[in-house]
């Protein structure tokens, strides 16, 4: 098979990460990933900037696939949870596109990693009702029905204790709150029973940073469904991206 090369962004809330992906080749980076931490703030000019950087560092002249923390319907953003308030409204698709001069596909950033779980990751061949979830500055989720992306969930979003579970059960709260992975695992469980009540997830996917140390905590998650250590880790974002992108 001819490889087909895409490229996809990550916009995260610490950092920004890019790179070439070899989508005939079971998702595999064609080069290193190449890592610009986030500006702060994170306005979307400053943010555009970054995407020039990222791809001229690999210079790449063809569309790419963005991914944000954020919902993006038909390329404007309608949330910023982890980004400047200022994107809000914003058509990161014309913005993108108008400073690289290329076609872009914007998309939520959960939605991005799942598709590559689930295309290449271990999610791959699974039927029935499907929830990718990334641990890291927040937590991000993408649902699946049958291998269908239903977008935009945001389920790191639900309240919790009067905020939203993200602030007090994603990676970025295990560092704050200087807890054991032990005590950090319990607040995960919490928030894999919640959202086992709601969908009756078969099986539930983590990614994200966190699933780096995956045996750290993974095994002493205490919820119903099966779960799955992501096998893109931090770098499935890029690959959905460059999904996206390619039409894949």
């Amino acid at each position: 098979m001819a490889s087909t090369i895409g490229f996809g962004i990550d916009i995260g809330g610490s950092g920004m990460k890019a790179a070439p992906v070899d989508l005939s080749d079971a998702g595999k980076l064609a080069e290193d990933r190449f890592r610009i931490s986030t500006p702060t703030p994170a306005t979307p000019e400053a943010v555009a900037g970054v995407v020039v950087e990222l791809v001229q560092h690999f210079g790449w002249e063809g569309p790419a696939g963005i991914a944000l923390p954020s919902v993006v319907r038909n390329g404007v953003v309608h949330s910023a949870a982890n980004i400047d308030d200022s994107w809000i409204d914003v058509d990161a698709k014309a913005l993108f596109s108008s400073v690289l001069g290329q076609d872009v596909v914007v998309m939520n950033d959960a939605d991005a990693a799942g598709l590559a779980e689930m295309s290449f990751g271990a999610g791959a061949g699974r039927q029935g009702v499907v929830m990718a979830l990334t641990f890291g500055t927040g937590i991000g989720s993408a649902l699946f029905v049958d291998g269908h992306l239903v977008p935009n969930t945001e389920l790191g979003h639900l309240e919790f204790k009067g905020e939203s579970f993200e602030k007090w059960a994603a990676a970025s709260a295990r560092k704050r709150d200087d807890l054991s992975w032990k005590k950090w695992a319990a607040r995960v469980s919490t928030y894999l029973q919640t959202i086992d009540a709601l969908f009756s997830p078969d099986v539930v996917i983590v990614g994200g940073g966190a699933s780096k140390s995956a045996d750290k905590w993974v095994p002493l998650i205490d919820a119903r469904p099966e779960i799955l250590v992501a096998e893109f880790a931090n770098s499935a974002g890029i690959v959905g991206a460059a999904m996206a992108s390619s039409g894949a």
